[in-house]
């Protein structure tokens, strides 16, 4: 953006979201002038800086939840948001899919997208061959759902991509082939100690994971379903000690699921909220080990 006038003769503007000052002679400054720190310019500025990074985070968000929950996303909508920057860095180089009119869609299809206006979308394919496609809706896949996950992953680390939102490298979960069909409780991730409760219920909203209950709550669409992953965090004093809890997984109307009938997506979130949440514990020193 351009230069604008500020009290005492100073100019102000905005420089990747930091605010750069210069004094009447042109020369920047190595920081804003205290006697700015009021001023209508300095103060709109600043505002706007903080209104920005709410915007980029909740693009990312949004964003996030289209992948996590398998939800089609209208192309009118993509080519609507797609001028608008953040938007538009949050959505290039993810991994697209072209819905048909069923509401399937081909893996061996999937690009990087590039652009999107009415009607169609640009990505780059595998080949590395920068294409349009005609498409109504797409999907922004789960990494779990990706057969060419490794290839993909490889030819994005070839490119350079980085993307804004976690996709290609997500920490994934796939449900062992050795499970018994009939369990219908992960207890790995159970007994992870905190101090307070109020220390590990403030972890779970960080990480994203609302608290209801006294569970920690992921919630996915997939299969034509909502099913919900929760992990018992509890219900007790805010600083009393608390543990994490098995996870399950339940429907919408919170009956419990066996573990056999929980789709991919559905499983590797759940596993990767519960694990996030054991990460956190207090861990114990070993007998001997130095303070």
């Amino acid at each position: 953006m351009g230069w604008l006038t500020a009290s005492g003769g100073y100019e102000v503007t905005l420089r990747e979201s930091t605010l750069v000052a210069r004094n009447a002679k042109g020369r920047e400054l190595r920081s804003v002038p205290a006697a700015l720190r009021d001023d209508p310019v300095v103060v709109g500025l600043r505002q706007l800086t903080e209104w920005l990074g709410r915007h980029e985070s909740q693009c990312r968000t949004d964003i996030e939840r289209w992948m996590v929950r398998s939800l089609p996303v209208p192309v009118e909508v993509l080519a609507e948001v797609w001028p608008d920057e953040s938007w538009r860095t949050a959505l290039t180089d993810l991994v697209v899919a072209v819905l048909d009119d069923d509401g399937g869609w081909d893996p061996d299809e999937v690009g990087f997208l590039r652009a999107a206006e009415p009607g169609r979308i640009g990505v780059v394919t595998l080949d590395g061959d920068t294409v349009r496609r005609e498409a109504a809706r797409v999907l922004i896949p789960h990494p779990v759902t990706l057969s060419d996950l490794d290839d993909l992953r490889e030819f994005a680390a070839d490119l350079g991509v980085q993307q804004s939102v976690d996709q290609l490298f997500r920490q994934i979960h796939v449900r062992p082939a050795t499970q018994d069909p009939a369990a219908t409780r992960v207890e790995e991730y159970s007994g992870g100690r905190y101090e307070q409760l109020r220390h590990l219920t403030s972890r779970a909203t960080k990480l994203g994971y609302p608290v209801r209950g006294g569970n920690a709550v992921c919630r996915v669409f997939e299969g034509g379903r909502v099913v919900e992953a929760r992990t018992w965090v509890g219900a007790d004093d805010p600083y009393y000690e608390a543990e994490t809890g098995d996870l399950v997984f339940t429907d919408r109307d919170g009956a419990g699921l066996p573990l056999a009938d929980v789709g991919p997506v559905a499983w590797s979130e759940g596993i990767r909220m519960a694990a996030a949440l054991y990460a956190g514990r207090v861990v114990k020193q070993e007998e001997g080990e130095d303070e």
